[in-house]
């Protein structure tokens, strides 16, 4: 279901939105489509920004094991 909304973009920005609007699409698929673009890519940050966290959190323990288990490796 599409919701009418209205915005204010600058003449500069609507110009250039306007030629890069397609036959195909109109300015509402367009600002859609990068609103939509926006919205992923800060989800993906904030989702590799806890990964992140999770990780160093866990880094002493990690590197510990790393450690033990190199002491188990034969010598060249």
């Amino acid at each position: 279901m599409k919701v009418k909304t209205s915005i204010t973009l600058s003449e500069e920005l609507v110009e250039v939105l306007d030629e890069m609007t397609d036959e195909d699409s109109n300015r509402s698929q367009m600002i859609e489509r990068a609103v939509a673009d926006f919205i992923e890519r800060h989800r993906r940050q904030l989702r590799d920004i806890r990964d992140l966290e999770i990780l160093n959190r866990s880094a002493d323990e990690l590197n510990q094991e790393i450690d033990d288990v190199l002491t188990y490796q034969a010598a060249p």
